[in-house]
This record gives structure tokens, C-alpha cells and sequence, in this order.
């Protein structure tokens, strides 16, 4: 468990208080039957009622002693373990927040998800039970042996007798459950993942009608979900009978055992009524340790999958300088293939340079390295050769906060968050003005915004459902345009865009972006034209570079991209 040591650190004083509450709970509780003996033998054997007033309030103070440390720890417990489980989520989200591409790709959203919520409760659950019962169990079960030892040391040799055969029960239902719970939590995974990805999809699939498939899909997931349950609990159903049986069987043979030695004068009346209610004792303590077996074996289960999320590649850590930069950019030799992946490189000996201010129109086929590039500059993942430099120094060498926060994206599948018109645009400027807004708005020919119900503080749903694609977009541009960033990445940003309102867009980013170097990346010939320079790629390496004009005479590719879309549509 070291993987909650520091939690146990922060809290290490309620919970120290919790485990004394239960300890001395269970001292009370294991006080009963010794006071029960002395009633009997002292106290009702020998006609004192005297004597049975006396243990009778004692045994009556003790248990009032025992409820009121039962009351408290269930309060240290409750507030301990949900405080815990509130700082292990953050904790989980943080180091989420911080995943590396690498990373990020190891564990499925859906998996996450239910790290994030079913594992944690798992582990809520088990660090408030060792404060609630957990502790309680072993030290019941323990001194009830003890104390049963001492009252009579031949009853107590068939308690030993059922502790072993207990103690194998419970070895071999660990042994069982541990592969089953895992494989239960990784079904649950699935059953998330499948929700999960209909509804993101949820659209596409009544486009295309797949409602069937999609309920396949689910039924799948979740008739696995119910026989990997059915699995686990299995070993539980079969073993917690066994248990019972065990102890029940020992019960009758003391009870046997003691009358014979009651008519031998080796055991008192009071002896094999304790003896008895130890035996009880002992029952309720091994089915309770046969569950905290149980729930342990499900907590290392969880524990191994939150371990997993730890264990993720970070992004790159927050080292190195914090430069002002310019626009400047330029590959040097960059060769880069996706880690996990084929090992193709979807980029090859890759250089360029482009001076701050320029704009760059990266255009060529799907999967020819476009937005690998972005990736790169972005420093999602690093390069396997060569160099990438801002400003004359290698990304490597500068801050990764300093890279991004010198660097305005705008993806083509633009994610909204839901809140406010305004509040998604300031995730570029969390300070801008509502003039600002506006200035940006209007560049990004995003007018409809102030046609809206309640203009920028009109609400937006969960991805910005409640807009169109091409809204999204020219709020996305919006967004971009407000972070004032050297450097602004347009990757194909405006593919829902009309050609006038593309056109407008374009002529807006270029009188209002002043000194920012703009790289755009697009499928569109058209939209390249308006560049200063064109970078042309084709599975991963550059086959041409510079002006419009340049291309056309020496880059055959181009040349085709050009005659397939601006001659054609100019002949059509």
C-alpha cells in the first residue's frame, strides 16, 4: 500500500484515533463473555444476587463504554476515508491532466472513467472499513482465543482446530478471487467504453441507422460484465458456507466436549456458556475476515489499476527555460515514427524555415504527415531525429509551458466545453474584454454570435451541440485569435466553411495578424494560394517548397492538386 502512504501520513491522526476507538470497542466486546461467566459462576451457581447486580451494571458499563467508541469511529471513519477518496480523485485527474500522447494512449477513456470512480470507491470503502470493522475483526477473533485459553485450555484446543481449517478456507479464496475481480473490473471498462463511445457518436448512429449493432455492442459488454461478476462471487458463495459450517461444527463439539468435562468437574457452567459465546464470537470475526479478504482482494485489484495511471509517461517535464520567442520556425533533419505503432516514420528527414510573420500553407494527400507536424512543433511527442527550434533554440531546451503557451491552436474538429459563448472564448484570454471579444468574433466572421439569445453569454451544451459545425469552427478561429500567440496553427480549420466565408476569414487573418506567423494546414489549393510559402508533402516527406508560383513550375504533385480542384472546378 505504498501508494497511499502519504494519504495515511496527512490523515495519521484521526485514523491512529479511529484504530484506538475500534481496539478498545473490541476489548469491551471480548469483556462480555468473561462477565457473563462470572454472573453464572458467582453469581446465579452460588445464590448471590448480590453478585449478579454487581457484574450485571459492570457488564452493562462496559457495553456503554463500547458503543460510545463505536460512535466515534464511525464519524473518524466516515470523514477520513471520503476526505481520502476526494484527494486520491484529484490527485488521479492531475496526473490525467499531465498524461503525455504516449501516455494517454495506454488506457481507453472508458477505462479511466471507471479508475476515476468505481476503483476509488473500492478503495473509500476498504480504508473506511479497516477504521470502522476491519481492525476490529482480527483483535476480536485473537483475544476470544486468548481469553477462551484461559478460562479453560482444553475447550480451547478445538477453537485452534477451527481457526487453522478457517485460515485455509480463506488462503484458498484469496488465491481464487484476485484473477476474477481484475478481470470483472475490466469488464466493467468495457461496458463504459461502449456507452461511452455511442454517446459521442450518438448522431453518426442515427444517421446511419446502426441502432442494432449498437445494442449488440452493449449486450455484449454486458452480459461479460454480469458472468465475470458471476465468476467472482462465485468463489465467495462456495467458501462463506464452508466457513459457516466449520465454525457451527466446532460450536457443537465444545458444547459436546464441555458437558462431558462439566460431569468430570473439569469445566463450570460459566466456562461453556463463555466458551459458547466466544465461539459465536469467533464465527462473526471469521466471516468478517473472510470479507475483509475478500474486499482487500478487490482493493489490490483497484489498487493495480490506479497503479497503472501512476505509471503513465508524463508529459515532458516543466524544465528548461522560459525564452520569449518570435515566430521564427525551422525543422532541421526531423524524422519522427509513432511509438506503439508500425515503425514507418510519418516523417522523413523533414526541414523547412519560416520568418516570423510569414505565413505557411502545409497542404498535400491524407496521411501524408500534415498534422504529425503540428504535433511535433506542439512537442505532443518528440522527435526521433533532428531538431525542431522557435526563435534559433531547440523546443527541448525551452519550457514545454513556454512552447504552448507561445502557440494558438485551432483543430479542425473544434472542442467546445459547455458554459457560456464568452467563457469558451477566453480559454484563449482569460482576460479579455468584451471588446476584445467582439474584435475577435468579428474576424472570425462569427457575427451570429451576438444574433444569439443572449449574445456571448448565451449557453453552449456539452461539445457545443447546440451549434452548427461551421459555428463551432469560426468560434474555435475566435478562441485562437484571442490568445495573441507568435504563433497561430490553423489545421484545417475552416473545411465547414463556405468559400465566401472561408474567403472573408482568410482575408481577416491576414491584415489582422500582424507580426504572427500563421501555419494553416489544408486540403484546399485555394486556400494555400493566399500563403507566402506552401509546404507539399506526400507520405511523410517534403516534395515541395515556396511560393504558389515556384510550385507550380517545379513541383509535380502540386501541380496536380492544382489542376484537380481550381482548373477543374474553373472548366465545370
Amino acid at each position: 500500500m505504498k501508494l497511499y502512504s502519504k494519504y495515511f501520513k496527512r490523515y495519521k491522526i484521526p485514523f491512529l484515533t479511529a484504530v484506538f476507538c475500534v481496539t478498545s470497542e473490541a476489548v469491551c466486546d471480548l469483556l462480555g463473555p468473561t462477565l457473563m461467566s462470572n454472573i453464572i459462576n458467582t453469581g446465579i451457581e452460588q445464590g448471590s444476587i448480590t453478585k449478579v447486580y454487581y457484574w450485571g451494571f459492570l457488564m452493562l458499563l462496559v457495553t456503554l463504554v463500547g458503543a460510545g467508541f463505536a460512535v466515534t469511529r464511525n464519524i473518524l471513519a466516515s470523514k477520513v476515508s471520503q476526505r481520502m477518496g476526494a484527494d486520491l480523485r484529484y490527485d488521479l485527474f492531475e496526473k490525467i491532466v499531465y498524461f503525455s500522447e504516449v501516455g494517454g494512449d495506454k488506457i481507453e477513456s472508458g477505462s479511466l472513467i471507471t479508475r476515476m470512480t468505481n476503483d476509488t470507491n473500492q478503495i473509500i470503502q476498504f480504508v473506511n472499513g479497516i477504521m470502522r470493522i476491519f481492525m476490529k475483526a482480527p483483535i476480536t477473533c485473537i483475544g476470544s482465543i486468548v481469553l477462551a485459553s484461559l478460562l479453560n485450555f482444553r475447550l480451547s484446543l478445538i477453537i485452534y482446530g477451527v481457526v487453522l481449517v478457517v485460515a485455509g478456507l480463506i488462503i484458498i479464496s484469496m488465491k481464487l478471487s484476485y484473477p476474477r475481480f481484475y478481470q470483472l473490473q475490466k469488464a466493467m471498462d468495457k461496458v463504459n467504453l461502449t456507452v461511452q463511445e455511442y454517446l459521442i457518436g450518438v448522431r453518426l448512429v442515427k444517421a446511419f441507422g446502426t441502432y442494432n449493432r449498437e445494442t449488440g455492442r452493449f449486450e455484449e459488454a454486458n452480459v461479460n460484465l454480469m458472468q465475470k461478476g458471476v465468476s467472482s462471487q462465485m468463489v465467495i458463495t462456495l467458501i462463506s458456507p464452508l466457513l459457516t459450517l466449520s465454525v457451527g461444527i466446532g460450536t457443537v463439539i465444545v458444547i459436546f466436549v464441555g458437558s462431558r468435562l462439566f460431569t468430570l468437574n473439569l469445566a463450570s457452567p460459566g466456562d461453556v456458556t463463555a466458551f459458547t459465546i466466544y465461539m459465536a464470537q469467533i464465527l462473526t470475526s471469521l466471516v468478517m475476515i473472510t470479507n475483509i479478504f475478500n474486499t482487500f482482494v478487490r482493493t489490490k485489484a483497484s489498487s493495480s489499476r490506479i497503479k497503472e495511471i501512476y505509471d503513465c509517461d508524463v508529459d515532458f517535464a516543466r524544465v528548461g527555460e522560459a525564452k520569449d520567442l518570435n515566430g521564427n520556425i525551422e525543422f532541421k533533419n526531423v524524422t519522427f515514427a509513432y511509438p506503439g505503432g508500425s515503425g514507418v516514420p510519418a516523417i522523413k528527414d523533414l526541414s523547412f524555415f519560416v520568418k516570423s510573420g510569414e505565413s505557411l500553407a502545409i497542404i498535400g494527400p491524407t496521411g501524408s504527415g500534415k498534422s504529425t507536424i503540428v504535433w511535433l512543433l506542439l512537442r505532443f511527442y518528440d522527435v526521433n531525429s533532428g531538431e525542431i527550434l522557435i526563435n534559433g533554440h531547440d523546443i527541448k531546451t525551452i519550457n514545454i509551458d513556454t512552447v504552448r503557451n507561445n502557440i494558438a491552436i485551432v483543430p479542425q474538429n473544434p472542442m467546445l466545453f459547455s458554459g457560456t459563448v464568452a467563457q469558451n472564448l477566453r480559454w484563449g484570454d482569460k482576460n479579455a474584454s468584451d471588446e476584445m471579444l467582439r474584435m475577435a468574433a468579428a474576424m472570425a466572421q462569427a457575427g451570429f454570435i451576438e444574433q444569439m439569445s443572449d449574445g456571448f453569454e448565451s449557453l453552449l451544451g456539452s461539445a457545443g451541440v447546440n451549434v452548427s459545425g461551421g459555428q463551432k469552427q469560426r468560434i474555435s478561429i475566435a478562441r485562437g485569435l484571442l490568445k495573441h500567440s507568435s504563433i497561430l496553427i490553423l489545421d484545417d480549420a475552416t473545411s465547414a466553411l463556405d468559400a465566401v466565408t472561408e474567403a472573408k476569414v482568410r482575408e481577416s487573418l491576414n491584415s489582422g495578424t500582424g507580426n504572427q506567423t500563421v501555419i494553416t494546414i489544408t486540403q484546399r489549393c485555394g486556400t494555400a494560394m493566399s500563403a507566402d510559402r506552401i509546404l507539399v508533402m506526400d507520405n511523410g516527406v517534403k516534395v515541395g517548397y515556396g511560393t504558389h508560383k515556384e510550385l507550380m513550375q517545379n513541383c509535380e504533385i502540386y501541380r496536380d492538386i492544382y489542376k484537380t480542384q481550381i482548373e477543374s472546378s474553373r472548366e465545370a
